[in-house]
């Protein structure tokens, strides 16, 4: 397989920081979609627009007919405000890629670099490049929209950067890699009094701190001990002044789980902690769910041995530190519902203060993209092999 040269590295570094200065969130990723789609049109890759959204799907078919491969990039952005002050910085306002999803697209651009200039092997490689990650399950909607179907790939892989991990080195987890999710939208509402006549309303921020206690019993009471489970509230908003109980009281959490039957009892919990809430404060309550639940992401063991592999053949840094997996959530297991696959964390290096996932200080390493593109190419051409064999 060809390598990347310096020029293709400072191409994709700037590919890099143009996404990075123009975030879109999810289901709004319609430049972004444009820009990859020029970018692959340019390397005579036909492009499959609008699936599931904005998702694209980049087909390069090999120098022989044969089976079929997939590779995902997840492409949108976080609604954060910025802080890092690059050159390159997000210009929109409140927009950022925090999650790295700029350098995973110019990382699947480089993958697409190295396949579609050799084609040296037998079958075709889909590009799928996702949309709405972090919110509205993107690979859900690819998936309705016909994706399996239209490009019926055997086995798909993926990769995500990991923060105060070797910048480069890569790690296959042997069980799950991120948990499963399901967030959820709590209102709680009474009629509201002046705050020295609490007896002639309920209390609707009451009714929220006792739910909000009352969910951390859910995991340290009804979840089995020897199971991985977080219950975590992070808005709550009611009232306006120190002098009125205020009509409602509006509440935004997760629930996170390596197995679906953990989520699933989660949710029944938390749907007994809100009604006993709301009872005891004498409110009434809205709970709303985002549905479907999005499954963990849990390695197939044929998938990951293969990408453990190309690890090694080409000369790749294998992670040799704590292999735990995390509470954060990808959904990246919706494919795993329906084909075999695995998902790479590879190293983004020290993490500086408020520069983790999520966070508004931090920022893609690009020394990165190289090895992250030899690694995917790498794992599609032995993945076609090894299916044809």
């Amino acid at each position: 397989m060809n390598t990347l040269s310096k020029a293709d590295i400072n191409t994709l570094i700037s590919y890099r920081h143009t996404l990075h200065a123009h975030p879109e969130l999810s289901l709004e990723e319609v430049w972004t979609a444009g820009f990859i789609r020029d970018r692959l049109e340019a390397l005579g890759i036909a492009v499959h627009e609008k699936i599931g959204g904005n998702g694209l799907v980049g087909v390069i078919e090999g120098a022989a007919p044969g089976p079929a491969v997939a590779l995902r990039a997840d492409m949108d952005a976080l609604a954060i405000s910025e802080t890092t002050g690059l050159s390159y910085t997000s210009k929109n306002p409140g927009k950022m890629h925090a999650c790295g999803h700029d350098g995973h697209v110019a990382i699947l651009i480089g993958t697409a670099t190295l396949l579609a200039r050799a084609r040296d092997f037998a079958g075709t490689v889909y590009l799928v490049f996702q949309p709405a990650e972090e919110r509205f399950g993107g690979a859900r909607l690819m998936i309705e929209d016909g994706l399996l179907e239209r490009f019926p790939f055997e086995r798909i892989f993926g990769l995500h950067n990991w923060p105060d991990m070797p910048a480069g080195e890569v790690l296959l987890h042997d069980g799950p890699v991120m948990a499963g999710t399901s967030e959820f939208d709590i209102t709680f509402r009474a009629e509201g009094a002046h705050a020295a006549m609490p007896h002639l309303s309920g209390d609707p921020l009451l009714a929220g701190g006792h739910f909000l206690t009352g969910l951390q019993q859910a995991v340290a009471r009804a979840v089995d001990p020897y199971e991985a489970a977080v219950a975590t509230v992070g808005s709550f908003h009611g009232g306006h002044t120190q002098n009125i109980i205020p009509q409602s009281a509006d509440l935004k959490g997760t629930l996170r789980a390596f197995r679906m039957e953990t989520l699933t009892l989660l949710r029944e919990r938390t749907r007994a902690i809100a009604a006993s809430a709301a009872a005891t404060a004498s409110c009434a309550v809205d709970l709303t769910f985002d549905d479907p639940m999005c499954p963990p992401v849990a390695n197939t063991p044929a998938e990951r041995d293969l990408m453990r592999a190309v690890v090694h053949e080409a000369g790749l840094a294998a992670y040799r530190g704590d292999p735990r997996p995390t509470m954060a959530g990808d959904d990246f297991g919706f494919f795993l519902l329906h084909r075999p696959g695995a998902y790479a964390w590879i190293g983004n290096g020290p993490a500086v203060f408020d520069g983790r996932l999520h966070q508004p200080a931090y920022d893609f390493n690009d020394a990165i993209i190289a090895p992250g593109a030899t690694l995917l190419a790498g794992t599609a051409i032995a993945a076609l092999a090894d299916i044809s064999n």
